[in-house]
């Protein structure tokens, strides 16, 4: 099974890259966020199309989360994180598909900090770690896949010294992403590449992309219960060079039969 995570900064601009990446790699899942647009304008005919199943959250101009399955259909289990019902943001998305539950989340910025916003995504970690502690305890197969928005280790940004400020790099943040580990939460990219400096995120500025100035942010967390079967993890680096692309390029897991 191939699980993905894209975020596609706006799924209508870049509908053809979105599906010119789908024919390409072929994932069993994909996790989109960023979505930029308002459930009405999914896409959904031409992601069925390309032969997928659809769930989506959507936000008119920002977040929204989506789960595409290949030739079946997600079967929502979750939409919204809890802990806040009054959090309107589209963010979190969950669903079972093939025996796997897999949670699509798009885990705020946070700049600039200090100020209100890193306040929220302090708060959304501290939800994020308050379910990921309840969804251990279940002790199924559960796969936490996403733009996580945080910068875990300094081997995971080109810089790190121009960085320690910014709330994606903070020690707050960072350290919650550790606590999450520690728990039992398993980083499938750093498991199988554990000194290799892999990027997920480009900016559009600055010669980014030409520089290879990136960053990891996002991520794949594996319940233990699902980790043993991890065989394989990378990056789509070259879709971060595509015309009209996101500025990150999808991540992807390959998870062994169950057995049994």
């Amino acid at each position: 099974m191939k699980i993905a995570t894209f975020n596609i900064n706006g799924v209508n601009g870049r509908l053809p890259v979105l599906l010119r990446w789908l024919e390409e790699a072929s994932p069993d899942i994909a996790c989109l966020q960023e979505l930029k647009a308002p459930d009405e304008r999914f896409p959904r005919r031409e992601i069925e199309k390309a032969g997928y199943g659809a769930i989506w959250q959507g936000q008119k101009s920002w977040n929204g989360v989506a789960i595409l399955a290949k030739g079946r259909d997600p079967l929502v289990t979750r939409r919204g994180l809890p802990g806040d019902v009054d959090d309107a943001q589209s963010r979190y998305l969950e669903a079972a598909i093939q025996g796997v539950l897999v949670g699509c989340l798009y885990l705020p910025n946070g700049n600039p900090a200090p100020g209100p916003k890193f306040d929220y995504k302090l708060r959304w970690i501290q939800r994020l770690a308050r379910y990921a502690e309840e969804l251990l305890e279940l002790d199924i197969p559960v796969v936490l896949a996403g733009d996580y928005n945080i910068i875990p280790t300094d081997l995971d940004v080109y810089k790190p010294e121009r960085w320690r400020r910014d709330a994606l790099f903070r020690p707050e943040v960072r350290e919650a992403f550790k606590a999450l580990t520690e728990e039992g939460w398993v980083d499938a990219l750093r498991t199988l590449h554990p000194d290799e400096r892999l990027y997920t995120f480009w900016d559009y500025f600055r010669n980014a992309w030409g520089r290879d100035a990136g960053l990891r942010l996002d991520h794949f967390l594996l319940s233990p219960s699902v980790a043993h079967r991890l065989s394989a993890a990378g990056v789509d680096k070259p879709v971060r060079g595509w015309d009209k692309t996101s500025d990150h390029a999808p991540a992807w897991i390959e998870l062994a039969d169950a057995e049994g």
